[in-house]
């Protein structure tokens, strides 16, 4: 017995089952007499079936009374075993319609024969947008199964073709009901069908699934429709089954309906190896065994140009294996994995594609020795092994350009590819194309930005004496593209070192971009020495002009703000000043290993507008202390929020003795596996103090008098420093700060020195006018002081503090300085 099953699934729209099964049937008998009427006959012809059953099929068919009677008509049907062609029948209204005409011979019980016209029209009806022209043609090659059923569902007559469907011969068919042959819950269902027809004298039309009747292979799709059979009194008869093989018809729609699901899925990431790795699971099993996407070989790292489909010339471009799938585990077609190079083989069908710029179907592939296999050993071996026998090679394009090649094979699958699959395949890989090139697009906005973030960033930082430096900078993944983080350690004057980490809204080019420029506004506001409120407040300034001046431009791509945190340290009292722009406060690790995080007043962050002062705060720190600052995408996830990612990277630092660069190792690997969909930054600082042999400092009446007595203690303290090549510029510098502080300012006057990497001599005072260097004319007693200290110093400069200003210049070490007591 024949296994089948069947899937009572109502088509509706799903197949467009009209093209066989929208038509017209009459039931004939041997004279060619009307047996059998249907509501669809009805209604093409217009007749009903008190009209026409029991008279000749004439009264409908001219053609059977014009050349031959309808019993020499039917004489003819059994000599060919039925017809079909293109007639006309005549309505009940008198016009003649131009039909498809197809005569099915179909065989009863005890020899007896019926045919049965099946009749569809050839001109659209209104409003119908289906070109009923294409109807004809299809119908009269289709191999149709049709058999007719009494009132208790008992098989009455059959075809030929019946059998081919399901495997029942004649007569164990003829006479008995299908649940009867074929028993089973789906031959209920269908039977139920049959019912429906017959108690409402209408067509339905159902699909079904089953195995050819001679292999349990794979299965075939059959579409039948069921009509009520009339009597002349209108009364049911029985039914009419008419079934086709749709398999082809079955497989197509799958192949729409993957279709549509690769446009989502081929759109869905920017990263071109995926996307190429969707193609290629996408077509297996949907359309072959195995298949290879390559891509020429910038593509992936998104450099340079693509190159162009007519310029290929003789020297072809270099592939990437950027995609593969099998139905087989391992991949044992492919010589080469993802992400390899891939060895085009000269004089074969890869070249030809390549150089043409058009796919190449080869559907019985020759794998005869002395062909182009043979010349790329490693694939031949490949190719005879696992049985390649079909394959299609389609290049993949957009606008001009070649971006790669996909290729699809056939191994397992008998069936050779044929022109249909190319339509298909050339079809993906089109949208395949579309998707490279946006991704590709991209890949190159993501180098640039990415070149141009890492370009931006500081390429070596250093604490000098006031702290040790480490730092982490990884950008976020394709799909999200490089943000504008940025970091950054700043000397300062007095040993003091100002920290900084910020974070500008939004990803991209122009995110880099403004990163760019906010780091050198902090760069520039550093060197004024402000304090870190004020910093922030100058910064804040800065991007809300930047923001008014981007939407100013032509093509507006305003700056959205930035968040930042400032911190400034001063070893020389281990004390640390820091305020925060909606930036997360810093993570402080003490050198017994205990986290916390200050309570800073966030603020809001750089560029909104909301015009709120910003506050700092002073913190001591112990000597080896650790100060972490970070942006939020260490810190916050997809599935996690800020304070669990902050607990996690307290977590990580809480380890005493670690060197900085394994506790930076350590803070990254918290990260979830996936790319980070935020840039990632890490800044760590280690505290060093400043001894206090290396600093020292004055306090001086705000006399005159008290200018030489600055000269010779300093004198005295670079002696003991051993740093007597530099005590004339010194004594010049002090001699000059201390005479201006006096000048200009009330009370007294302090003089330090402090001894780090260079020397600083700082003079503060209690005036609040800062200096400002001026070019003297010939005739002016005054004015060259500042001028002077220009010519001495390395640089020199000024800063506010609480009641007053300091007043500092630096120079330079000579290399061989150590103090006197230890060159001690």
């Amino acid at each position: 017995m024949t296994t089948t099953s069947l899937d009572a699934v109502t088509l509706g729209k799903q197949l467009n089952a009209s093209e066989i099964f929208d038509t017209a049937i009459a039931l004939l008998d041997e004279q060619g007499m009307i047996a059998a009427w249907t509501h669809t006959a009805e209604q093409l012809i217009g007749y009903s079936a008190g009209e026409v059953v029991g008279r000749s099929a004439a009264l409908v068919l001219p053609s059977f009374g014009e050349t031959t009677t309808p019993s020499a008509f039917v004489e003819q049907c059994r000599a060919e075993n039925g017809w079909s062609g293109a007639t006309a029948v005549r309505h009940r209204d008198g016009r003649v319609l131009d039909v498809s005409l197809r005569i099915t011979m179909l065989h009863g019980q005890d020899g007896t024969t019926r045919w049965l016209a099946s009749v569809t029209d050839t001109v659209p009806q209104s409003g119908d947008a289906t070109d009923r022209s294409v109807r004809g043609p299809l119908l009269a090659r289709a191999p149709i199964g049709v058999g007719i059923r009494d009132r208790q569902l008992r098989s009455t007559y059959v075809n030929d073709v019946a059998e081919s469907h399901d495997g029942l011969p004649h007569d164990r068919r003829l006479g008995r009901r299908f649940t009867e042959v074929l028993p089973g819950a789906n031959a209920e269902a269908l039977e139920a069908v049959m019912r429906q027809a017959l108690q409402n004298g209408t067509t339905k039309i159902h699909e079904y699934r089953t195995w050819q009747p001679t292999s349990q292979g794979p299965q075939h799709q059959f579409a039948a429709s069921f009509q009520c059979l009339q009597g002349a009194d209108g009364e049911s008869l029985g039914v009419c089954t008419i079934s086709a093989d749709v398999t082809a018809s079955w497989q197509a729609r799958e192949r729409l309906a993957a279709l549509s699901q690769a446009s989502a899925r081929l759109g869905s990431t920017l990263d071109v190896m995926q996307v190429s790795q969707e193609l290629a699971d996408l077509a297996v099993p949907l359309l072959a065994d195995y298949v290879a996407v390559d891509l020429e070989q910038s593509i992936p790292f998104g450099e340079g140009p693509p190159v162009g489909i007519s310029t290929t010339g003789n020297r072809l471009p270099a592939f990437r294996r950027a995609g593969l799938a099998s139905n087989h585990q391992g991949m044992p077609e492919s010589p080469w994995m993802r992400g390899e190079p891939v060895n085009v083989p000269p004089a074969s069908p890869f070249t030809a594609v390549l150089r043409a710029g058009k796919s190449r179907l080869e559907a019985v592939l020759d794998t005869t020795s002395g062909t182009w296999v043979d010349k790329v050993p490693e694939l031949a071996h490949r190719v005879r092994e696992n049985g390649m026998h079909s394959i299609m090679i389609v290049p993949i394009r957009a606008r001009r350009a070649l971006l790669g090649m996909a290729l699809f094979v056939r191994t397992t699958d008998p069936v050779p590819f044929h022109e249909a699959d190319l339509l298909l395949a050339e079809e993906l890989v089109g949208r395949t194309g579309q998707a490279l090139d946006n991704a590709r697009q991209y890949a190159r906005q993501h180098t640039a930005a990415l070149t141009l973030q890492r370009n931006l960033l500081p390429r070596h930082l250093t604490g000098g004496t006031a702290v040790e430096v480490a730092s982490r900078y990884l950008p976020a993944d394709v799909d999200h593209g490089v943000g504008g983080d940025w970091f950054d350690a700043i000397p300062l004057s007095g040993a003091r070192v100002a920290l900084v980490v910020g974070d500008v809204l939004g990803h991209g080019l122009h995110a880099a971009v403004t990163m760019g420029r906010l780091r050198t506004a902090v760069h520039t506001l550093a060197n004024m020495e402000l304090p870190p409120d004020e910093l922030l407040a100058q910064l804040d300034d800065t991007v809300q002009r930047l923001g008014e001046e981007d939407c100013d431009s032509p093509d507006p791509t305003p700056v959205v703000g930035a968040t930042c945190l400032y911190a400034v340290y001063d070893p020389t009292i281990r004390r640390c000043t820091m305020a925060s722009a909606g930036h997360p406060p810093p993570a402080i690790i003490d050198p017994q290993g205990r986290v916390s995080y200050p309570d800073l007043p966030t603020g809001a962050p750089l560029g909104v507008g909301l015009g709120d002062p910003l506050e700092s705060v002073e913190l001591e720190l112990a000597e080896g202390s650790i100060l972490a600052l970070y942006t939020d995408g260490l810190i916050e996830t997809r599935d996690h929020d800020i304070e669990e990612g902050m607990h996690r990277l307290g977590a990580a630092l809480a380890q005493p003795g670690r060197s900085l660069d394994a506790l930076c190792d350590t803070a990254m690997q918290t990260l979830p596996d996936q790319a980070p969909c935020d840039d990632v930054t890490l800044l760590l600082v280690r505290t060093r103090p400043l001894s206090p042999s290396r600093v020292a400092s004055w306090t001086l009446p705000g006399e005159q008098a008290a200018v030489r007595n600055a000269r010779n203690l300093a004198a005295r303290q670079l002696t003991e420093w051993g740093l007597e090549g530099l005590e004339d510029s010194t004594k010049l510098i002090v001699s000059e700060l201390v005479t201006n502080a006096i000048r200009h300012g009330t009370g007294q006057v302090g003089l330090r020195l402090v001894r780090h990497q260079v020397l600083t001599c700082e003079v503060s005072d209690t005036g609040p006018c800062i200096p400002r260097l001026r070019r003297a004319r010939t005739t002016d007693e005054n004015g060259r002081g500042l001028f002077l200290i220009t010519n001495l110093s390395r640089r020199w400069g000024s800063r506010s503090i609480p009641g007053g200003k300091v007043v500092w210049a630096e120079q330079d070490l000579p290399r061989t300085a150590g103090p006197r007591s230890a060159r001690i």
